[in-house]
């Protein structure tokens, strides 16, 4: 397991901050209130581990398939459902969204190879992820891979939680299957949008792996 670059920063700047309320602690309750300061520090403790934890890459062996769709996200099957793109394609497509809780691995991968065609920011709200709105209300960011003559949209959203959303992809791109697309910290849904008669191997309530469950072929 190694630890995710996105997570340095908020590591390095927590671990200064709770090692400078357990100073405090220690300094100023450990002889009159011994019991406070060493649950200070166990609190304190657990959430640095926490914080640990959420920025985790672990070690797996990714599936590599160009014909098939790789889930992008870890985290639980919420919606399977066709729908209307307002946005990319105008048209109807077969939505798979993915909820990402904060216990679950929040690095993104590409679901497939191909070329990016469009990779756009858009600023929202921050309803949470189960909510049908965040879909298209909420902070996001959407990518549309062609592969093999189709095109796919994977939307990247912010929850309630969620508040940062980091995505490495630009138009032009050549990118492989597997490889990170982005990054959201603390809690999200990620939604990719297919070819309606896009055969679906996941199903509603599954748990999956980012890189590795099979969530499609052609």
């Amino acid at each position: 397991m190694t630890i995710h670059k996105e997570g340095f920063a908020t590591i390095g700047l927590s671990a200064l901050v709770l090692g400078a309320v357990n100073v405090i602690s220690i300094w100023f309750l450990s002889e009159q209130f011994p019991l406070l300061s060493i649950f200070i520090f166990i609190v304190s403790l657990g959430l640095w581990i926490f914080l640990i934890s959420f920025f985790r890459i672990p070690n797996r062996f990714l599936t590599i398939d160009s014909g098939k769709v790789i889930c992008p996200a870890d985290g639980k099957v919420v919606v399977l459902e066709e729908t209307t793109d307002p946005e990319y394609f105008k048209d109807r497509r077969l939505q798979v969204s993915i909820f990402m809780s904060p216990l679950n691995v929040h690095v993104n991968r590409n679901a497939v190879d191909g070329e990016i065609l469009y990779s756009q920011y858009h600023p929202g709200k921050y309803f949470a992820a189960w909510n049908p709105k965040s879909s298209t209300e909420n902070e996001r960011h959407s990518v549309v891979y062609k592969v093999q003559g189709r095109e796919i949209l994977v939307k990247q959203i912010a929850g309630a939680l969620a508040r940062r959303i980091v995505n490495y992809l630009q138009p032009g791109m050549k990118v492989k299957q597997g490889e990170e697309m982005g990054f959201i910290k603390f809690g999200s849904r990620v939604d990719l949008l297919l070819p309606v008669g896009t055969k679906i191997h996941v199903k509603m309530g599954e748990m999956v792996q980012g890189g590795v469950t099979v969530l499609a072929e052609w």
